[in-house]
């Protein structure tokens, strides 16, 4: 009886205790999937665990949580993590240190790291297993501990993250992610156009599609005639690029073809066959690297064939190498060969048609093109540009120090009519005036710029520089020879004032962008290091640039979009020199001019 009482009071004490226990499991399993992990192994160059090395960790605000010391094994885990972005510093004697930013902790899961620590660069990469996929049992760890130095030991990670043959497929059609634009212009053109011609756009079109997940192609094409001149062009560009280990190499072929005016040469009345034509083919290569967890080289090639009254082919190759210094500081040195690279800085516009809109961008820029003693020449420019920015709270600083050289430097002219011979003057492609070369410059300088963040919706930038410009003698031109003209062109130096507002509304989606260079002198040209690859840079004169969404219908596949461009509106940055007859001629580098267009965007 006894007996039978007791197993009864030891039956009621355990259920009663699964019933305490029951909402404490209960919460400490929610707390499992709410919360997640960061982990990882560090090592040296051979592969082999580094005990005692220190890994600290901060948040999305660069604020320090926590400092963790890794084990015999050189194993360190940060547990009971709330989903967030986290940065992981690891230090160890006679190592470079390795950082890495933006590490996603997610519900449920283990952000795995491994760190190779290295007495040049030292790097971490990353995946991102679930909590319970038992990727660090004891089995696990004796595999990571006895690879060789040579085995990408994270490549198990793909099978946990169902990328690997036993995931399943990433995508289940051929293509996907379809986006284009359809632009109806009068000219319009991106706001940073480099040292090229630009040409009117007319009709232009870009279009990309991804196919099999990882690859991308897109086509873009231009085919119009000169607001201005009524000359046609012609111009299309595919690009590919293929994700290959986080890397996006990209192969492009960009086509142009344009007839220029009959004025250029003596041709046969109505006879359009005979009209001279401007034919360019350009092949590039871009691609980037990562060095480091704060280092990063981004590089590429273009080979240009020109045909032209002759067969031009040149290449021209790029680097700029980045460091992210921590505490928001980044170190760029740039070095541009040969073409200039003004997509590397211009962001056309914001969202995922911004590649789109810088095709288009890149079609209608021509390579400056100039006539010397009745031979065609190419402008071409060398630059190495070292820049240094510090972001703190909502203000961005800039410094930047440059050393520019450029050869075969063609500028806009306007002058009397006979005036030159036409071996030394070529007519502009787009416009009524002619193209003059004015020989080979060099020119160093820097730049000072602060932004400002005004909210969300408003910054404002304040640039001041020092930079090498062209000027003329104080006399006038007494005889007809272009070698009189380019001997009396000069290199100088100024300095100028740029302040720039950018401003988004919130309601209507309208962007503007207005920018004015102020100068003690305003008779110079070719200011500045015009092969920069920086977005931010001084401007000729008062500019204006307005985007404006146009509330579409829901029927409609797509959305519009109307586009003003204003440039150099107040005619600053030309450079006038007289003659002995009171006559003038005028080398401009900006023209003022006027763009608009409408863009359709699906």
């Amino acid at each position: 009886m006894f007996g039978m009482k007791t197993h009864r009071t030891v039956a009621s004490l355990v259920v009663g205790m699964a019933c305490l226990a029951g909402p404490s499991a209960a919460r400490a399993a929610s707390l499992l999937k709410l919360s997640g992990a960061i982990t990882g192994i560090v090592s040296d160059p051979a592969g082999i665990p580094r005990m005692g090395a220190s890994v600290l960790l901060y948040n999305r605000q660069d604020r320090f949580l926590g400092k963790a010391l890794t084990d015999s094994h050189g194993e360190f885990l940060f547990a009971s993590l709330l989903p967030d972005t986290y940065s992981i510093r690891v230090t160890l004697a006679t190592f470079v240190p390795a950082l890495r930013k933006d590490i996603l902790v997610q519900p449920g899961m283990r952000s795995v790291l491994n760190v190779s620590l290295n007495s040049l660069f030292s790097t971490i990469q990353i995946s991102y297993p679930a909590l319970d996929s038992g990727l660090f049992s004891d089995d696990w760890k004796w595999v990571l501990r006895s690879a060789p130095s040579t085995r990408p030991v994270m490549r198990f990670a793909d099978v946990a993250l169902g990328r690997g043959p036993a995931g399943p497929a990433p995508h289940t059609s051929v293509f996907s992610d379809t986006r284009g634009i359809l632009k109806v212009s009068a000219g319009e053109g991106g706001l940073l156009t480099g040292v090229g011609t630009e040409a009117d756009l007319g009709t232009a079109f870009a279009l990309a599609t991804s196919f099999y997940g990882s690859n991308m192609l897109q086509v873009s094409g231009n085919v119009g005639y000169g607001s201005q001149t009524g000359t046609p062009t012609a111009a299309f560009r595919t690009s590919y690029s293929r994700n290959i280990a986080g890397t996006s190499p990209q192969v492009s072929l960009t086509m142009r073809q344009l007839f220029l005016p009959a004025r250029l040469g003596a041709v046969a009345a109505g006879n359009e066959a005979a009209l001279p034509m401007l034919r360019t083919m350009t092949a590039g290569i871009d691609d980037h690297l990562q060095l480091a967890d704060n280092v990063t080289l981004q590089y590429g090639m273009t080979m240009d064939a020109v045909t032209f009254l002759d067969h031009l082919s040149y290449f021209s190759h790029y680097a700029r190498l980045s460091f992210d210094l921590g505490g928001g500081s980044a170190l760029e040195a740039a070095y541009t060969s040969g073409n200039a690279r003004p997509d590397l800085a211009a962001s056309a516009a914001g969202g995922n048609d911004a590649d789109l809109q810088r095709d288009i961008s890149t079609l209608g820029v021509f390579p400056n093109v100039s006539l010397l003693s009745g031979r065609a020449r190419v402008q071409r420019g060398n630059e190495y540009e070292l820049t240094y920015s510090r972001k703190a709270g909502s203000r961005t600083y800039y410094l930047s120090a440059y050393g520019e050289s450029i050869s075969n430097a063609a500028l806009s002219i306007v002058a009397p009519a006979g005036l030159y011979a036409a071996g030394d003057l070529l007519p502009d492609l787009f416009s009524g005036n002619s193209i003059f070369n004015v020989g080979d410059r060099q020119s160093t300088g820097y730049n000072a710029a602060v932004t400002q963040a005004v909210g969300q919706h408003v910054s404002a930038t304040v640039m001041y520089g020092s930079m090498g410009v062209l000027t003329a003698d104080n006399r006038e031109l007494v005889s007809n020879s272009p070698d009189e003209l380019r001997s009396m062109i000069r290199a100088g130096r100024r300095q100028a004032a740029t302040g720039r507002v950018a401003f988004t509304a919130p309601r209507t989606g309208t962007h503007m962008v207005a920018s004015y260079q102020w100068s003690n002198d305003h008779r110079w040209v070719m200011g500045g290091n015009l092969y920069s690859t920086q977005a931010i840079r001084q401007t000729p004169g008062l500019n204006l640039y307005i985007r404006q969404p146009i509330p579409g219908f829901a029927m409609l596949p797509w959305r519009m979009e109307a586009t003003a461009d204003l440039r150099n509106m107040l005619a600053q940055g030309y450079l006038p020199l007289s003659m002995v007859n009171g006559q003038q001629v005028l080398l401009v580098e900006t023209p003022r001019s006027f763009r608009g267009g409408l863009s359709f965007i699906f």
